[in-house]
C-alpha cells in the first residue's frame, strides 16, 4: 500500500481523535442530498430493509430497484416468501445475477417465520444466526431497520474510510481487521447518530467518493480527507478485482437459469445444450447450478428450478 506521507498521517490522527469531524460534515450533507429509496421510507420496515440488503450485494441501485418493488408486492412479510418454493425466489430474483442469493433470502425467511412468528429479529446476534446472514448483512439490517449502533461496512463505506482518514485510494480487497478497528473508531457513541453516521458515509462513498471520478469539489469532508492532502497518491497494492462477464461461467450459468425461469415445466437437456456451443464449459456451468442448489435434476434428463 502507499505509504502515508507527514501531512496525511496528521489527519489520520486527527481524524480518528476527533470522530465528530468527519460525523458532523457528512451527515449534514446526507440529511440534504440522500436519495429517495424505498427500503429507506419508514413503510419499508426491517423486512424491506433486509430484501434489498441481499439484493444490492454488487448489484447496483436501478437494477435493483423494480425487482425490489415486485418482490416486496409480492412477499411483503417473510412468512409470504417462506410458504413459496426456493425455485419461485430463484424465478423471482430475474436477472439480478449472484442468483445463491435468492437461495439465501429464502433460507433466511423461513428461519424468521420458523424462530420468530415472522418478524425479523432485532438483535444483532439473532440476525447473524440466521442462515444466509454474514457480518455486513446482520449489522446493516440492526443499524438501517433498528437505529442501533453498529459499524457497517460495505465497499462504499470502506472507500471512504481509507481515503479519508488512512490516505489511500482504495481499501484492501478483502476487509481487515485493521478497517474493522478504524470503523469501531469513528463510531459515534450515541445510537441514532451511529445509524445516521452509517448511512450517511455508505451514500457518500456511492454518489462522491466513488471508486472513479470521486467528486471532491463536492465532497463535505475534502478539506479533512487525508488522501486528498497527501496529493491522492495513485493505489499501489495489489491489483484490484475486475468485473469481467462475457465469456465466463457465470455468464453460462445465467443463460441456463433464464431458461429455466422462463419455463413453466421442466426443461430438457436439449433446451439448455441450445443456450451455449462449448460442451464442457457449459456441463461445468450446469453442475455448478446443480451443486449450489439453484436447479434440480429430474429423472429422464431434464431440470427445473429447486421445489
Amino acid at each position: 500500500m502507499t505509504a502515508i506521507s507527514a501531512n496525511s498521517a496528521t489527519t489520520t490522527s486527527t481524524a480518528a481523535g476527533d470522530p465528530a469531524a468527519l460525523h458532523t460534515p457528512v451527515i449534514a450533507w446526507f440529511e440534504s442530498n440522500a436519495r429517495d429509496l424505498p427500503w429507506r421510507r419508514p413503510e419499508a420496515g426491517a423486512w424491506g430493509v433486509m430484501v434489498s440488503e441481499f439484493m444490492l450485494q454488487q448489484t447496483p441501485v436501478n437494477r435493483v430497484l423494480p425487482v425490489y418493488e415486485q418482490w416486496l408486492a409480492r412477499w411483503p412479510r417473510p412468512a409470504d416468501l417462506a410458504a413459496e418454493t426456493p425455485g419461485e425466489a430463484v424465478r423471482a430474483w430475474g436477472r439480478l445475477g449472484y442468483p445463491r442469493r435468492a437461495l439465501r433470502l429464502h433460507g433466511a425467511a423461513q428461519a424468521i417465520t420458523e424462530r420468530y412468528g415472522g418478524d425479523v429479529p432485532r438483535e444483532h446476534a439473532q440476525l447473524l444466526a440466521l442462515p444466509g446472514i454474514g457480518e455486513y448483512t446482520a449489522a446493516a439490517v440492526a443499524s438501517f431497520a433498528y437505529g442501533q449502533r453498529h459499524a457497517v461496512l460495505d465497499t462504499n463505506v470502506r472507500r471512504v474510510f481509507a481515503r479519508a482518514v488512512t490516505g489511500i485510494q482504495y481499501p484492501p480487497n478483502a476487509t481487515t481487521a485493521a478497517e474493522r478497528k478504524l470503523a469501531r473508531a469513528l463510531l459515534p457513541e450515541d445510537e441514532r447518530t451511529a445509524a445516521r453516521w452509517a448511512a450517511s458515509s455508505m451514500e457518500l462513498g456511492a454518489l462522491i467518493c466513488t471508486a472513479k471520478n470521486e467528486s471532491c469539489a463536492r465532497c463535505p469532508i475534502a478539506t479533512r480527507c487525508a488522501w486528498r492532502l497527501a496529493g491522492k497518491p495513485v493505489h499501489d497494492g495489489p491489483q484490484r478485482r475486475g468485473q469481467t462477464y462475457a465469456g465466463t461461467d457465470r455468464q453460462v450459468r445465467g443463460r441456463l437459469l433464464a431458461v429455466l425461469r422462463e419455463a413453466v415445466a421442466p426443461v430438457p437437456q436439449r433446451a439448455l445444450d441450445a443456450v451455449w456451443d462449448e460442451p464442457v464449459q457449459r456441463a461445468r456451468a450446469l453442475d455448478g447450478l446443480v451443486a449450489d442448489g439453484l436447479v434440480e435434476p429430474l429423472e429422464n434428463g431434464v431440470y427445473r428450478l429447486p421445489g
